[in-house]
């Protein structure tokens, strides 16, 4: 009876996607560990050291779990957002400008905008964010469509515009008064997201981001919309052949990962800097991606995915505090994290690398000894 259990369980493990897909992350993660510790020990320094004073710096108190997931909120943002576009095969890489500029509008309207009460405040903001981030992801979606300009290309120029546009305006007509950095005024007092931890900046936006990978969960699995971006990302012509405007689906979905990026910058302006400052991003929308590809693309995985990635950064703060160790180390563990992902059957061959050469070097000596034996009759 047992024995039959432990058969069925057996074949659940290899015969489930879903699993099979969390295998894989967990495998590329911890590859990316490994490798990036070899780097790290290459470089002159311990990997011991170094993961003991990341991990202890993010999980063992309750400032650093509280620091862990507020550097996590973003990434959940910008890791939806790539996700959404990629589940209809769209390579949004733009989120990083559309964060920018849902950032720059939260500290907009949450300046300018005077005379409402706080929920009314925040809402407006958000919407703003939402909206303006919507309207880039809609410009690259037009491009693809009208002219056939691949989004790769055209999103990755839209950043840097969009991030050059940000700072003349943060360093022109909206900085702030008396202000010696590149920023904006701070936004008023009823346009601030409310905190989830006292004396941090730990905000609701946490449970919006989570909230958004719920909805777009259910959009994908529940709905028809979701049924018809499932179909045209397994194959366009196919969704074409069945009757789906795929025109429409690349609008909607990248229209809505534009929004969900721009919502991630809104975090950081209403949470964190209370304001549009410049280069306020610590790579949020390049880094969506790796923590996307951790999730394979799955919106509910992704908030997970983004906490891991929220404990790697929120311990390299600490790490670089504390040691001599550089933080960009992080970026390496990120880069990897996408290799492994991109090629999973990479990881597998590293870890069989000593068994073949085992095997091949047995071969060699076997082939040798029946050589000599066949010299020596």
């Amino acid at each position: 009876m047992i024995q039959d259990h432990a058969m069925k369980l057996r074949n659940l493990l290899k015969t489930n996607s879903s699993l099979v897909t969390i295998r894989t992350s967990l495998l590329s993660l911890l590859f990316a560990i490994v490798i990036g510790g070899a780097i790290i020990a290459a470089a002159g320094y311990s990997p011991l050291e170094t993961y003991t004073a990341m991990f202890k710096g993010s999980l063992s108190s309750r400032k650093g779990i509280v620091l862990s997931l507020t550097q996590a909120t973003p990434l959940i943002f910008t890791g939806l957002s790539f996700a959404i576009a990629y589940r209809v095969k769209l390579v949004n890489l733009g989120a990083e400008g559309q964060l920018y500029l849902g950032a720059m509008a939260a500290a907009v309207v949450g300046y300018y905008v005077q005379g409402l009460n706080q929920f009314s405040h925040v809402s407006l903001t958000l919407l703003a964010s939402a909206t303006i981030g919507g309207l880039a992801g809609l410009f690259i979606g037009y491009l693809r469509i009208r002219f056939g300009a691949q989004e790769v290309i055209t999103s990755i120029m839209l950043n840097e515009i969009i991030i050059l546009f940000t700072s003349f305006l943060a360093a022109g007509p909206l900085k702030g008064q008396n202000s010696v950095t590149v920023q904006t005024e701070r936004i008023a007092d009823t346009a601030m997201l409310p905190v989830l931890a006292k004396q941090s900046q730990l905000t609701i936006a946490f449970i919006l981001a989570i909230v958004i990978a719920i909805l777009l969960a259910i959009l994908l699995n529940k709905t028809v919309v979701g049924y018809e971006m499932r179909v045209t990302g397994f194959g366009r012509r196919a969704a074409e052949t069945g009757g789906i405007k795929v025109w429409k689906i690349y609008l909607v979905t990248i229209f809505i990962s534009g929004a969900v990026a721009g919502l991630g910058g809104a975090s950081q302006v209403m949470g964190v800097n209370r304001r549009f400052v410049e280069g306020f991003s610590a790579s949020y929308g390049f880094s969506g991606i790796s923590v996307a590809a951790l999730a394979v693309y799955n919106p509910i995985a992704v908030v997970f995915s983004g906490i891991i990635f929220g404990i790697l950064r929120a311990g390299a703060m600490t790490v670089s505090r504390t040691t001599s160790i550089p933080v960009e180390f992080v970026s390496v563990i990120q880069s990897l994290v996408v290799v492994f992902m991109a090629a999973p059957k990479l990881g597998l061959d590293v870890i069989g690398l000593p068994k073949r050469l085992y095997r091949w070097i047995q071969q060699i000596r076997t082939r040798q000894t029946m050589r000599g034996g066949q010299a020596h009759e």
